[in-house]
């Protein structure tokens, strides 16, 4: 359904389960991609695991301004360009609304918001040059519907709603659109024990389930793609019901 050659994708958070897989379904309908993580071992694993549609990949901390620089610089050295940004990286630190620290609410702004906005901001250069781009922000069901014990989690998603429309505003007259994903109940290794050990979490999805990485990675495929050249701005929530709007 897509065809994606001659595409370039960056991907940041590549090696957690959901970027992964958004990366191996990128490659699959023929675009090269470049990744980021925090871990040189697993970028190494992640990069044998994508082949050769995999230009190559980058051990980055996104909360460092010459680590950002220099992301942006070996993707366009490996892949001369990057049409599509996928903003997938992230972290979460569960509390109490009274018991997060200064520490805990910095954290999560830096690193699910403020990185956000300063990569993004280095790629659209490319973009706007190119008269072209995609750029596909991960947020989250709980920046929609607010969660319990995910204040600071929930408010950097729901901040980055707020980017992903104005920055959408802003450059949709340079053939660039901007949107973001909404993932609700999504089963990866890191989610999957606390789904198990609490199946009433599914009492509340109409669809009676979790969703997968490849339920996410499909609506980053359309989203990057020319048939969704006339949707910005826009949030694609995948949640199996649990969140209507």
């Amino acid at each position: 359904m897509f065809d994606f050659s001659g595409r370039t994708v960056l991907i940041t958070g590549a090696t957690g389960g959901i970027g992964s897989v958004i990366a191996k379904e990128f490659i699959d309908k023929g675009a090269k991609v470049f990744v980021t993580g925090m871990e040189d071992s697993k970028l190494l694993e992640l990069k044998d695991e994508l082949g050769a549609g995999c230009a190559g990949y980058c051990k980055a901390n996104l909360l460092d301004d010459d680590d950002l620089k220099n992301l942006y610089d070996s993707a366009i050295k490996a892949m001369g360009k990057v049409d599509i940004l996928v903003n997938s990286a992230g972290i979460t630190r569960d509390k109490l609304f009274m018991r997060v620290t200064d520490e805990d609410w910095n954290l999560h702004m830096n690193v699910n918001l403020n990185s956000v906005w300063k990569l993004t901001k280095i790629v659209l250069m490319g973009m706007m040059k190119n008269r072209y781009g995609r750029v596909i922000n991960l947020s989250s069901i709980v920046g929609c519907m607010g969660n319990a014990g995910q204040v600071a989690y929930s408010t950097s998603k729901a901040a980055m709603l707020g980017m992903t429309k104005t920055l959408a505003k802003e450059v949709a007259s340079r053939n660039i659109t901007v949107n973001a994903i909404a993932p609700g109940f999504i089963e990866t290794p890191m989610t999957k024990d606390l789904l198990d050990k609490n199946p009433e979490m599914f009492n509340n999805i109409p669809a009676g389930k979790a969703g997968t990485p490849k339920d996410v990675a499909a609506g980053a495929l359309y989203l990057a793609s020319e048939n969704s050249g006339y949707v910005t701005g826009t949030t694609l929530h995948i949640n199996g019901g649990m969140l209507m709007c």
